[in-house]
C-alpha cells in the first residue's frame, strides 16, 4: 500500500485513516499540473523508493508508446491534504492521483477536484463489464464515474484448516459457525479466535465492520440517519463480546497481536487484511511465522491456513470489508486526453506490472479484458509477492484459496459510501466510536446494547458537527 511495508503492511487501517479525515479546501485552478514541455504529472502514494522506481518503470513504457513524458511524484498520505488542498489552491494540481482510497476519492468528489467525465471515459473504453461492479459503485455516485478503479485489499478471516478438519468442523462462513468454532477448539493453550479491542486503533473497526457488513449492520441508511444501535448491529456487538469474553485472547489486542498471536500458532482464527498473505508464508523477516512447526517449515502455517472472504449473519448476506484503490483524473490537471490515455494504459498494458509492486495487498478489480476475461486475474496469481524473500501466490496457496481471493472484490461493502456518506466515514475514522464502543466490551465496561447504543450517540454527534 501507500505508505509501503513498514506501515501500511503492518496497520492497514490506521495508515488509510489518515486520508479518510481528509479536510480539502474547495479551491480550483485554471492551470494543470504538467511541465511546459508537457510532462504529465502524476501523484503516488506508493511512495516508497523501490515502488516509485517500479511505478516510473512502468510510465516509462508509456511514454515510449506514446511519445508523452511522465513524472511520478512520490506523495507521503500523511501530507497529501495539506498537499492537495495547497496545490488547489495555487491552480497546480497533478493531472493525475495514483494509488488513491476511497474516502480520498470521496472528499475530493465532494470538493469539485476531479475530472469525472474523464475517468467515465477510461472506463468505458476498457469496459465497464471488465471491473468488478462493486469497485464501480464504489468509486461513483449518481452516475458520476469519480476515479478509476485499479485494485483493493481485503479483510479476510484466516482460520487453521488443519485444527478444523480434525474436529470436523465447517469453514467459518456465518455467525454460527465462527462462534461453534471458537467455542470448541478453545483450549488453555490455543484461543479460539483473536481479536483487535484496541480503542484508538482504526484496525479495530475494519474488524467489527467486516463481521458487520454480513449482518446487514449499517452505519446509516438513505436519509443519513444512525443504525449502529440497530438490532442487526445490537448482534454483531453481541457475537463480538461473546467471542472477545469467552474464547478470546485477554488483554489489549491490537493489529501486531493478533498477527503474533495467529503467528505463533495460539489462536485457531484471526481476522486481519490481505497483507497478511506474504508474511503468512515467512517471506518478511521481521513478521515469521513462530509456531512450533514453522521452524522446519517456513510455509507450514500457509499451508494449513483457510480464507473466509465474505462472513453473512443472521439477517444478512455474505459481504466483507474491503478497500479500493483508485486512479483519479483531476478537474484542473490541464492534460486530460493525455492523462486519459496514461491512465487506460496503466490499467491495461501496465495493470501487471502495477499489481506486481505488491499483490498481497493489490487485488485486481479489473479481471481481465474482453478478448480475454480473465487475464489478469490469472496472472495476480503468478506475480511474486513478499519483502525479503519473494514467490508467486500460486506456489503457497491452493487454487481455492487464490479463487477466493480473487473474487473478493465482488463482494466488497463499505459503511457510508453507498449511502453518500463518505465524509462521516472519514470524520468517525478520526474519532473512532466503534473501536471505543468495542473497547467497552472487552473491559467488561458495556454490554453489546450499551456498546450500540454509545456508538450510536457519538456518530450522531460527530453527525452534527458537520452539519
Amino acid at each position: 500500500m501507500r505508505n509501503g511495508v513498514d506501515i501500511m503492511k503492518a496497520v492497514p487501517a490506521a495508515a488509510t485513516a489518515v486520508l479518510l479525515a481528509l479536510t480539502l479546501g474547495a479551491c480550483g485552478g485554471d492551470e494543470g499540473g504538467g511541465d511546459e514541455d508537457g510532462t504529465l504529472t502524476v501523484w503516488s502514494l506508493e511512495n516508497l523508493t523501490d515502488r516509485v522506481q517500479a511505478t516510473q518503470r512502468i510510465a516509462d513504457g508509456f511514454t515510449k508508446a506514446t511519445g508523452i513524458p511522465v513524472k511520478i511524484v512520490a506523495t507521503d498520505e500523511n501530507q497529501f491534504s495539506s498537499l492537495i488542498t495547497s496545490a488547489a489552491a495555487a491552480g497546480t494540481l497533478p493531472d493525475v492521483v495514483g494509488a488513491l482510497p476511497l474516502a480520498a476519492v470521496a472528499q475530493m468528489a465532494t470538493n469539485e477536484l476531479l475530472d469525472t467525465e474523464a475517468a467515465k471515459a477510461v472506463v468505458d473504453q476498457l469496459g465497464t463489464g471488465t471491473f468488478s461492479a462493486p469497485a464501480l459503485a464504489l468509486t461513483g455516485q449518481d452516475g458520476a464515474q469519480w476515479a478509476v478503479p485499479s485494485d483493493g485489499w481485503a479483510q479476510l478471516l484466516f482460520y487453521r484448516k488443519d485444527l478444523f478438519e480434525k474436529a470436523g468442523l465447517a469453514a467459518p462462513e456465518s455467525y454460527a459457525a465462527i462462534r461453534a468454532a471458537a467455542e470448541r477448539l478453545n483450549t488453555k493453550d490455543v484461543a479460539g479466535i483473536t481479536l483487535a479491542t484496541v480503542g484508538n486503533d482504526a484496525f479495530t473497526q475494519q474488524t467489527f465492520e467486516n463481521l458487520a457488513l454480513g449482518n446487514n449492520c449499517q452505519m446509516v441508511d438513505d436519509a443519513k440517519s444512525v443504525l449502529l444501535d440497530s438490532p442487526q448491529c445490537v448482534e454483531t456487538f453481541q457475537l463480538y463480546s461473546d467471542l472477545l469474553k469467552n474464547w478470546s485472547v485477554p488483554g489489549a489486542q491490537d493489529v501486531d497481536t493478533t498477527r503474533a498471536t495467529y503467528f505463533a500458532g495460539k489462536a485457531s482464527m484471526v481476522v486481519w487484511s490481505s497483507f497478511l498473505l506474504d508474511e503468512l508464508a515467512g517471506l518478511r523477516n521481521d513478521a515469521l511465522p513462530t509456531c512450533a512447526e514453522c521452524k522446519n517449515d517456513p510455509t507450514w502455517l500457509a499451508k494449513n491456513t483457510g480464507v473466509v472472504t465474505a462472513v453473512s449473519g443472521p439477517q444478512g448476506r455474505p459481504a466483507q470489508f474491503g478497500e479500493i484503490t483508485s486512479w483519479a483524473l483531476t478537474a484542473g490537471g490541464g492534460q486530460t486526453d493525455a492523462a486519459k490515455r496514461f491512465v487506460a494504459y496503466m490499467m491495461n498494458e501496465g495493470y501487471t506490472d502495477w499489481l506486481s509492486i505488491a499483490p498481497e495487498g493489490k487485488i485486481p478489480v479489473r479481471k481481465g479484458t474482453a478478448e480475454d476475461a480473465t487475464k489478469f486475474a490469472t496472472a495476480w496469481s503468478t506475480l511474486p509477492a513478499g519483502v525479503d524473500t519473494k514467490k508467486p501466490l500460486a506456489e503457497l496457496y491452493p487454487e481455492d484459496f487464490l479463487t477466493a481471493m480473487r473474487q473478493s472484490p465482488d463482494t466488497f461493502q463499505r459503511w457510508g459510501f453507498p449511502q453518500k456518506q463518505g465524509a462521516l466515514v472519514g470524520a468517525t475514522l478520526g474519532e473512532l466510536p466503534v473501536p471505543k464502543a468495542i473497547n467497552g466490551l472487552a473491559t467488561g465496561e458495556l454490554d453489546a446494547a450499551g456498546a450500540a447504543e454509545r456508538a450510536a450517540e457519538d456518530v450522531k454527534t460527530i453527525q452534527k458537527s458537520l452539519e
